[in-house]
């Protein structure tokens, strides 16, 4: 192990600055309502999300020094840190939730109700807060010089660059003003279709074309060439030899679970029937290999910061070295898992309760040193909530809970556990920018606490809109995650999987993890439509411009690749709000019509697919224009 690095924080321990005010609670509740939404729609359609706490970082500098005339960093750090939590609430709540929505569908009985959702939303993430913070001395302050936390530490230095918190807030929000623009005239106007799409003709069961969305833009770019990469092959498998082979194999065959014969079916309905199937075995092996290759690391972390439990409460008087005491933080969670037992909107067995508890409190532990060294991207929350899914369900199964409450029961503990996750991560994260900075770790720990409750409060509302205008599952609403655990659910449950194609995709998957491939990419794009995997490699191919871009300095070079991160988050950002937007005009209903269809232009101003194609491109140079060109025209 390395050495402990010393380390003198940016704002002195003993002096006091602006840091827990009425202005960062409410701005930092607003952002973190705003990315959780975002988030939750990206997650839907892509099954992907992408961290909030740099964006928020950014939007809090331009709003508090900019317009506020307020200077404390302080203060912008609190308000990621609550932004941020949004982000990871939605995280877990999508990847899992909308599960639930679609196994009451089936069986025609009432959606989860908000209070449920906000109950399990809060649960899981007030339970991934207290998780953690026994283990900040150790993990934090102890190991600073091992684990480098990566989004932390980034996030600090753009909130140590405040004087430039004006210029980077306007890419960020030129983004999203962009994104909302276009997401309006294909989604809102209906100028354009949101979908480019054509049959191969001579290659029959083949497809192609791209979604004109702005957020699968800035997700390539933020995920980078390589991963773009694996991710369009996946899809390329899937829809340029998988389909083909099936349509030309299955002529006029009807082979389960299909009803009709495949000569009868175009490309989605052979990607419905058939490929959506290889693509979860797909993704489920690469969760589970993930946190198998993690297991000598997982265990051995966890065994190493036990110890942060064991330690007694710091003595410490520093401002900079307290924490929500210790008797609070048990009292919090027993309290939490008594109110999961009990709580008769939480569909949890006293069962269920106990593996709340134990799971998450060995993934918390695995997942706050897993983000350490790796980032939060590459957290493994899909491999571990996977896990708890399959052996949940297998257990109420032996226990005889085997009808629509065993599978609700399943489906509920996962939820918890995933939210547990993914914001033990983003918590861990937000207390090594907090270590580096100065902050109060105590404050910031009931920033997070607060972020989990709004997030908790509006999530539910969320999936409500989105479920209702497109529902989960649908090609406009794929739900992969939540897709791939509803199937697990029910195959455990009552063996109705078309198991052989699941099968194929585990075989797949291994053969890809053999050769050295990244696993989990390359199986989410066996899953997902090409529509969306060909505009993420566009997004990914502009980031590899960029990267080979001449600069005058390795600053310089920085600069310009972190614009244009900054510009691919308000473009996810933008996307986010302005769908909510038009799913409240939707629903919204005067005199029995959806507003929506006041302002739906199709019938006089529709463009075709060419239109599509031309704003694609637009919004594709844009990037390179807030990234490249606009940083070239400020260094000359």
């Amino acid at each position: 192990m390395k050495e402990n690095t010393p380390i003198k924080p940016f704002i002195p321990p003993e002096k006091n600055v602006q840091e827990f005010t009425i202005t960062s609670v409410i701005l930092g509740g607003i952002l973190s309502v705003v990315f959780g939404a975002a988030n939750a729609y990206l997650g839907l359609r892509v099954g992907m999300t992408v961290a909030a706490s740099i964006p928020a970082a950014v939007l809090s500098m331009g709003i508090i020094r900019m317009i506020l005339k307020k200077d404390s960093i302080l203060e912008n750090n609190m308000v990621q840190t609550i932004g941020s939590a949004g982000e990871s609430v939605a995280t877990g709540a999508i990847f899992t939730l909308p599960a639930m929505f679609m196994l009451m569908q089936e069986w025609g009985l009432p959606w989860p109700s908000l209070l449920e959702i906000a109950l399990i939303a809060f649960c899981g993430g007030a339970l991934g807060v207290l998780f953690m913070i026994p283990l900040r001395r150790a993990l934090i302050v102890e190991e600073h010089g091992t684990l480098p936390y990566p989004e932390g530490t980034a996030c600090s230095e753009v909130l140590l660059a405040g004087e430039e918190g004006g210029s980077k807030a306007s890419v960020v929000l030129n983004g999203l003003g962009i994104a909302a623009v276009c997401k309006l005239l294909t989604d809102g106007f209906r100028i354009f279709p949101t979908r480019v799409h054509t049959e191969i003709t001579m290659y029959k069961g083949a497809g192609i074309g791209m979604d004109v969305m702005p957020a699968l833009l800035g997700v390539g770019y933020l995920c980078g060439s390589k991963v773009a990469t694996f991710i369009l092959a996946g899809s390329a498998l899937s829809w340029l030899i998988l389909m083909p082979l099936t349509s030309l194999f299955g002529a006029e065959t009807v082979i389960y679970p299909a009803t009709v014969s495949i000569s009868t079916m175009d490309s989605f309905a052979i990607w419905d029937n058939y490929i959506k199937y290889i693509g979860a075995g797909a993704i489920a092996v690469a969760g589970i290999i993930s946190l198998v290759k993690a297991t000598p690391v997982v265990f051995g972390n966890f065994f190493r910061v036990l110890r942060g439990y064991s330690m007694p409460a710091t003595k410490s008087h520093l401002r900079t070295d307290t924490d929500i005491p210790n008797q609070i933080i048990w009292a919090g969670i027993m309290a939490i898992i008594l109110v999961l037992w009990l709580a008769p909107a939480v569909p949890v067995s006293p069962l269920g309760s106990v593996l709340i508890a134990v799971f998450g409190f060995f993934f918390a532990t695995v997942s706050a040193r897993t983000v350490g060294l790796v980032g939060s991207s590459n957290n493994l929350i899909s491999g571990m909530t996977v896990t708890v899914l399959i052996f949940s369900t297998l257990l109420l199964k032996w226990t005889g809970d085997t009808g629509p409450s065993g599978m609700k029961g399943a489906v509920a503990i996962s939820s918890v556990i995933c939210i547990v996750v993914a914001i033990a991560g983003d918590t861990s994260q937000d207390l090594k920018t907090g270590f580096i900075l100065g902050a109060t770790p105590m404050k910031q720990q009931i920033g997070e606490l607060i972020g989990v409750l709004v997030s908790s409060l509006s999530i539910g509302l969320v999936l409500y809109m989105f479920n209702h205008i497109w529902g989960f599952g649908s090609p406009d609403m794929p739900a992969p995650q939540a897709t791939l655990m509803k199937l697990v659910v029910e195959g455990v449950m009552t063996n109705t999987l078309p198991w052989s194609l699941v099968f194929a995709g585990m075989g797949i998957a291994l053969i890809a993890f053999l050769t050295g491939m990244p696993i989990m990419p390359f199986a989410m794009g066996i899953y997902l439509p090409i529509h969306l995997t060909l505009p993420i490699m566009v997004g990914g191919f502009i980031r590899w411009l960029v990267e080979r871009h001449r600069t005058h300095s390795t600053e310089e070079k920085q600069d310009v690749l972190a614009s244009g991160m900054l510009y691919a988050s308000g473009l996810i950002a933008g996307e986010g709000l302005m769908v909510l937007l038009l799913a409240a005009l939707n629903i919204f209903q005067p005199n029995g019509i959806p507003m929506i269809q006041y302002i739906d232009f199709s019938g006089r101003f529709f463009l075709g697919e060419w239109g599509s194609l031309a704003l694609f491109v637009l919004m594709a140079l844009s990037v390179l224009w807030f990234s490249i060109w606009r940083k070239n025209d400020r260094i000359g």
